[in-house]
Order: structure tokens, then sequence, then C-alpha cells
């Protein structure tokens, strides 16, 4: 009986942590973080819209205590501390996945998530987890404190011209780095673009500071698009092929009104013709 019962408790206790833990992760509609990454569906601002992946979040917390890292080390999983290398634990979370720096003082750095939503749960998770410790604490000053997110615009970006007509703002250094940084003064955020078409945007406090951003960008990447290609090395272009002869002009095929390969059979017995003539005069000479 002992052992029915138990194994019926079983699903029960996993029904009760799987609806706890859907409780704790619930997000509001406007914005749900996928497992893949938080995706941002901005205007472009010239009437289409373009997908941002928020690629990782960091934000700061203060817990205004003093705190004793060792013991906080020996007492809880997934944690590192080694203060030899660096002066602070390393503390991971699972659910949802995100890294601690966690300060003697009471500071916390948390890094690792994609969504605002889920830094202020990963936040709150790392103090509860120091609370159970034995430090008591008051959660204060929690802020994010940067967003990094990527895009594709989908079109290659002539980076010279832009660094050249944009020069209080970008610089482009490909000698050092492939990329162009663009520092955009409202909102502050910067830019990496990069020839492809794929851009790195960093330094945004919200996701409100991301999408104005990129509307702002959108346009003058546009300006910049490479649309001309340049025709490889010895492969005549399309509209030079036809009409271009050995020794001749384009178009020279046309004038005459006979083909390439009738000029070009021309060509060669007038230069035999010269090249017999120059025999004579020599063995007359």
């Amino acid at each position: 009986m002992a052992t029915t019962s138990s194994t019926s408790d079983t699903p029960t206790a996993d029904a009760e942590r799987n609806s706890t833990t859907q409780q704790l992760t619930r997000v509001p509609g406007a914005h749900s973080p996928s497992v893949a990454g938080s995706v941002l569906e901005v205007p472009n601002g010239i009437g289409g819209k373009t997908l941002i992946r928020i690629q990782n979040i960091s934000s700061t917390a203060n817990l205004g205590v003093r705190l004793d890292l060792k013991r906080i080390a020996l007492k809880c999983r997934n944690t590192e501390f080694n203060p030899r290398r660096f002066c602070a634990v390393i503390m991971k979370l699972q659910e949802p996945s995100a890294t601690a720096l966690i300060f003697s003082s009471g500071k916390m750095c948390v890094t690792g998530v994609k969504s605002t939503h889920n830094a202020t749960l990963a936040a709150k998770r790392f103090a509860y987890i120091i609370e159970r410790v034995g430090f008591k604490h008051d959660f204060l000053d929690f802020k994010v404190q940067n967003i990094v997110g990527t895009a594709d615009v989908g079109f290659p970006i002539r980076l010279e011209g832009l660094v050249y007509a944009h020069s209080t703002f970008a610089s482009y250094e490909p000698e050092l780095f492939p990329g162009l940084i663009y520092r955009l003064v409202s909102p502050r955020v910067v830019f990496l673009i990069f020839v492809s078409g794929k851009i790195v945007i960093t330094g945004a406090k919200t996701e409100m500071d991301l999408s104005q951003a990129f509307t702002k960008m959108y346009p003058v990447l546009v300006e910049y698009r490479k649309v001309h290609v340049a025709a490889l090395p010895g492969v005549p272009s399309n509209n030079t092929a036809g009409n271009t002869v050995a020794g001749g002009t384009p178009g020279s095929s046309a004038q005459s009104g006979a083909s390439p390969s009738a000029n070009a059979g021309a060509l060669a017995t007038a230069a035999a013709t010269a090249g017999e003539g120059q025999d004579r005069q020599m063995e007359e000479v």
C-alpha cells in the first residue's frame, strides 16, 4: 500500500511543480520570449518591418547587505568561487537560463537572459537563493544596463560611402575590425554594421530604444545599399560580349551588318595577306 501511494503521489507533485514553474515564468502577452531568443518585430522607417533577435540582456541589482561569498559557494549548487582569479561568486540558474556575478558588497550582475521579464525573474530567484542561505536583504535598484540584438537587412552595404558621409558618428578601420561602428546620439545605441548586411545593436536600455534606433538607421542603410556588382576580371559582361571582336570596338559588327565570326575571319585573311606581302618584299631585297 505504501508503495502504491508513493507512486500515485509522484505525478501529482510533478504537476504541482510544473504549474508553479508556469506561473513564475508567465509573461505578458505583448512580449513573450521564446527558447531560441526574444524576437522583436520593429518598423524599418520606410513602410516595412524587420525582425530583431535579442541575444543577451545584462542587468544589475543591489541586495543592500554584506555577503560571505565562501559561505554562499559552499551551501549553493551550480556555483564557482576562486578568489585568486575573480572576487565574486559565479552562480548559474537553469530556468530561466542565467548567470549571476555576486559580490561581497551585496551587488549582483545578471546576464545571459533574452528578455527583460526573464532578467527580472532571474534576479529575484538569485536573491531568494541568497536569502535561503541566511542573508536577509532588501531587493533594491534592479536596472537593465545593456541589451544586445542582431538583425539582417537582407542586402550588402557600402561601408566606405557610409563612413565618408557620416564621419561624425561612424568609424571604419577594416585593418582592425571588419565592421563599421556607428554611434547613434538619440537613443544612445551603438551599431556594428557589416558589409553583408548583418547588424549588431548594443547599448540599449529598453526594447523601445532598440526599436527606435533601428527605425532611424534603416533608411540610411538603404541609401548606401550596393546595387551594381563588379564583373569578374577577364569575363566580358552581357552588354559587350556580342559586340566586341578581336582588334575591334563594341558595335563594329552591328554597323557592318556582319556576324562577329565573319569579321574575325576577314581580319585573319587580311593579316595573312599582309604577311605574304612582307615576305615578298624581303625576297626582292
